[in-house]
């Protein structure tokens, strides 16, 4: 009976369907060139209006800063802005890397955080029990008040800004990834008990599959806190980085709002090119699932 029963991960991703049959004399076919150009189409409908929307509102912006003679300290256009900070470039670059540095790598550690709490939550009624009210409570505790006292303990080097951006960005990750561990198919699950898969196995070829959805939209969730919790952290103490910069900036006589402004500008546009880069992958995770 035993010899009939295969085990091994082949058979296992086929039984799942995770695996397609192979096929040498079938290649896969290319997109045609209409469904290429509805792509384009749906790229541009993507990204066209929400830029013409950030178009509208800079010009209304410095129309009013325009007309009305606003003091560029109060309420800069602009046109300041883009100028004073392409300027200051010299200076606001090197912010950018540290910034950034302290942002991606507390990321890739929420992820790996994220998910050893996932797996332990889903897997151990026990952990589930205890740990999950705790992961919950560290979300209400501000991070500017923590802040001091992680700067404290880990001093004012990279260390205490990594451990604060994955405090306060693992949380949606570690939640949309129990949800999707227990979303997975039972009938999928039960066949492989009958091929007698053990836990791991079941893990990886059913549960981990079915589970990205819910992981990536967690993880696009927190990578919109990474680059907040890493200034935060660099205004309460840092020597460099975009924290550093705003500080310096409002320190200025006279204040330089200009400056200010474009690091928020900066800051935007680097959350989102870091959402996208999440998204690229998510696309590359999960090849077969419809674009939206």
């Amino acid at each position: 009976m035993s010899a009939l029963v295969r085990t091994d991960d082949a058979a296992l991703a086929e039984a799942v369907g995770t695996v397609p049959p192979a096929s040498p004399l079938a290649p896969t076919p290319g997109p045609s060139p209409a469904g290429r150009q509805r792509g384009f189409g749906r790229r541009v409908r993507t990204v066209v209006p929400p830029l013409l929307v950030i178009a509208a509102v800079l010009a209304l912006w410095q129309l009013f800063v325009t007309v009305r003679h606003v003091d560029p300290q109060l309420l800069p256009g602009p046109n300041l802005i883009a100028h004073s900070t392409w300027d200051d470039r010299v200076n606001i670059w090197p912010a950018i890397g540290v910034t950034t540095e302290e942002a991606v790598l507390g990321m890739a550690l929420a992820v790996i955080v994220g998910v050893v709490f996932a797996v332990s939550i889903d897997s151990f009624r026990p952990v589930r029990g205890s740990l999950y009210p705790i992961i919950v409570a560290s979300q209400t505790v501000p991070i500017i008040a923590l802040a001091p006292l992680v700067l404290v303990w880990w001093g004012f080097g990279l260390v205490p800004k990594i451990v604060l951006v994955a405090l306060f960005s693992f949380f949606p990750i570690s939640v949309g990834l129990v949800q999707g561990l227990a979303s997975a198919d039972p009938d999928a699950m039960n066949l492989l008990r009958t091929m007698r898969a053990n836990r791991f196995q079941l893990l990886r070829r059913v549960r981990f599959p079915s589970a990205l959805p819910h992981f990536f939209t967690g993880l696009k969730i927190s990578v919109t806190y990474a680059y907040s919790a890493a200034i935060v952290a660099e205004f309460v103490g840092a020597q460099q980085g975009l924290g550093v910069y705003m500080t310096t900036a409002i320190r200025a006589a006279p204040i330089r709002t200009d400056l200010v402004l474009g690091a928020v500008f900066v800051i935007a546009i680097l959350t989102l090119a870091l959402f996208a880069i999440v998204g690229l992958i998510e696309r590359l995770a999960m090849p077969w699932r419809p674009k939206p």
